[in-house]
């Protein structure tokens, strides 16, 4: 999976209340749960989008990297 140029991805820290239903889904263990709040590891993270659509608050994103 390759990484999508110039794009980010983000957890809104203000939606996310630390389900952890993204983390699961995460196929290269980018995210990981710290105070009922999922981190990612954005070098790490392949923009596969697998854990968007798991996600009950829509607080995971990706996005231009200036716009981040």
């Amino acid at each position: 999976m390759a990484r999508i140029p110039n794009h980010v991805f983000v957890v809104d820290d203000d939606l996310c209340y630390g389900c952890g239903a993204c983390i699961a889904l995460c196929p290269v263990d980018a995210l990981t749960l710290d105070s009922l709040l999922a981190i990612v590891d954005e070098p790490t993270c392949t923009h596969c989008e697998h854990c968007i659509p798991a996600c009950p608050v829509f607080a995971l994103e990706i996005k231009e990297a200036d716009s981040a």
